[in-house]
C-alpha cells in the first residue's frame, strides 16, 4: 500500500560523499512525484546516538546505513526485521506504524536479485566467496536461501572465516585460507569477491584462480566498478558481474519499504549507470 510521505531521507555512514545512492534515489522520488529529499548524512561513531535521536522528530522519514555503521545501527533501532536479525546488520531504517524505528536489511535482496535476473542455476552450482565480513555474510545468506549446492568461504584470517561458517551451522559451507583459494576454485560455477580490495585497485587472487573455475563460470565483484578482479576474469573468458546492480536493487527495495510503491527500477538503474560512468577513471 502506498504511503503518504514527505520530508527527508538520508544515507548515514562515514564517509558517504562517494555514494551513488542520492543520484538514483532522488531520480526515483522525482519520477513518482514524491516530495522527499534524499541527502548525505556523514556520521562519525560518536554521533550515532544523536543521529538516532534526530530521526525520532521533525521531517526525517527514514534512512539508509552504510559502512562502518550497519552493525551499530542494528543495536540502536527499536526493533529489527527477521532478515536484519539474521544478517546482524541494518542498511534501511523506516518508521513503523507505532512511530518506532524499524531496522531492515536489503543487502541480501540486492545481492541475489542480479543472479536471479540471469536465471543462475543455484541448485546445480558451487560457490566460492572471497572475504568473511558483512558483505560475505549477506552473500552466504542469499545463496543458502536460494538453494546453492555448496559454498566455500576463503579469507586471509581463517578463524574469521570459521566464525562466519559456524554462525550458520550448514553442511553446505566449508572454509579455507585465502592462499588456498585457487585450489578450492577448481570447477566452481560462481566466484564472489566480497572484499573491499577492488576500491583500492587490487585483486584478492591471481590469474591462476580464474583458470581453475568451471568453463562459463560467473565472477561477481560486489564493488561497483570494473576492478582488477573482473578484468582478470574477462581475460580468462569468464562471465562477469559488478556490484552496481546489487547497489541499485538494494536501494530499490529500500525505496519500496519507505513508500509502499513499486520502485521505478529502470529509472534508478539508468541514473546509477550514468553516474558511475561519469565518475570512472579515464
Amino acid at each position: 500500500m502506498a504511503k503518504q510521505i514527505t520530508g527527508r531521507i538520508g544515507l548515514i555512514g562515514d564517509p558517504v560523499e562517494h555514494s551513488l545512492s542520492p543520484v538514483f534515489q532522488q531520480a526515483a522520488f522525482d519520477t513518482l512525484g514524491i516530495p522527499v529529499k534524499y541527502e548525505l548524512w556523514r556520521t562519525s561513531t560518536g554521533m550515532i546516538r544523536a543521529r538516532i535521536a534526530s530521526m525520532r522528530v521533525g521531517a526525517i522519514y527514514g534512512a539508509n546505513i552504510t559502512l562502518p555503521h550497519k552493525e551499530a545501527f542494528a543495536e540502536a533501532v527499536d526493533r529489527l526485521t527477521e532478515i536484519a536479525q539474521r544478517v546482524g546488520a541494518v542498511n534501511t531504517i523506516i518508521h513503523d506504524e507505532d512511530g518506532k524505528l524499524l531496522g531492515d536489511n536489503t543487502d541480501v535482496y540486492g545481492f541475489i536479485q542480479p543472479l536471479r535476473e540471469r536465471e543462475f542455476a543455484f541448485e546445480e552450482s558451487d560457490a566460492l566467496i572471497l572475504g568473511a565480513g558483512g558483505a560475505a555474510r549477506a552473500a552466504v545468506i542469499g545463496l543458502l536461501d536460494a538453494g546453492i549446492r555448496t559454498i566455500t568461504i576463503a579469507n586471509r584470517s581463517l578463524p574469521r572465516a570459521e566464525a562466519l561458517a559456524n554462525d550458520f551451522d550448514d553442511p553446505r559451507i566449508s572454509v579455507c585460507a585465502l592462499d588456498e583459494a585457487p585450489e578450492r576454485a577448481e570447477g566452481r560455477q560462481l566466484a564472489i569477491n566480497a572484499t573491499a580490495l577492488g576500491w583500492h585497485g587490487e585483486s584478492p587472487v591471481g590469474p591462476e584462480f580464474f583458470e581453475r573455475l568451471a568453463p562459463g563460470a560467473l565472477v561477481y565483484d560486489l564493488t561497483y566498478r570494473r576492478t582488477p578482479y573482473l578484468v582478470a576474469a574477462e581475460a580468462a573468458g569468464l562471465e562477469t558481474l559488478d556490484g552496481l546492480p546489487m547497489l541499485v536493487h538494494q536501494g530499490a527495495r529500500s525505496f519500496e519499504l519507505w513508500t509502499g510503491e513499486p520502485a521505478p527500477l529502470d529509472v534508478m538503474m539508468k541514473a546509477a549507470t550514468e553516474a558511475a560512468l561519469a565518475r570512472a577513471p579515464s
